[in-house]
């Protein structure tokens, strides 16, 4: 068996390896294997039974998650199988995230990060929320376009056309609590680069 995206083999115990670790829990899980060197050959590791505990330990300290820790021998050596599950929210190693692509870790940073954090929470980028926009902001010469578009398609009804800016705005889902979403400011700003470069 060679190394890949769910199996990483180490000679030894390192605490840099609970990177390896947090890249695992955000990815889709995987093992990782101490005491084989790269190339898959059992070196074993003395002091396996001792880490046993304390590996554990460091994962749920470091880490805030359980993973299981199994002692294996093959050919008369003690090795470590470390078994991380895929987790459902973002695992942070000191305040960086790591993800496992291929069979590489990666730091995940900038946008790459953004859209790791919301795929997480379920989100899309275009339903973030944004704080300093309301509806009074946008921009009703748009608003107005839009009703023509959609009453001459008819895929919307007229009761919801003829509704104030800010129930169309709820009735298209544009809000996220008492924020309205970036796809709003996309949509009917009068300037959304000036929150969203590029636009």
């Amino acid at each position: 068996m060679n190394e890949n995206q769910n199996t990483e083999w180490k000679e030894s115990w390192r605490d840099e390896y609970l990177k390896w670790i947090c890249g695992f829990a955000n990815a889709q899980g995987g093992k990782l294997i101490i005491g084989k060197t790269y190339k898959g050959v059992i070196k074993g590791i003395l002091e396996a039974k001792s880490l046993l505990e304390i590996i554990p330990n460091k994962v749920r300290d470091m880490l805030g998650i359980i993973v299981d820790v199994n002692l294996k021998t093959e050919q008369g050596k003690d090795y470590l199988e470390i078994i991380v599950d895929p987790y459902p929210y973002p695992i942070s190693y000191k305040g960086q995230y790591y993800y496992r692509s291929g069979s590489t870790k990666q730091e995940l940073k900038g946008t790459a990060l953004d859209s790791f954090l919301l795929r997480k929470q379920g989100k899309h980028w275009d339903g973030v929320p944004v704080p300093q926009v309301s509806t009074e902001n946008l921009y009703s010469a748009t608003l107005l376009q839009f009703r023509q578009i959609a009453r001459k398609s008819g895929r919307l009804d007229d009761s919801i056309l003829d509704e104030k800016d800010d129930a169309l705005i709820e009735k298209l889902k544009l809000w996220e609590g008492k924020y309205l979403k970036r796809a709003a400011v996309l949509l009917f700003h009068p300037d959304p680069e000036k929150f969203v470069t590029g636009a």
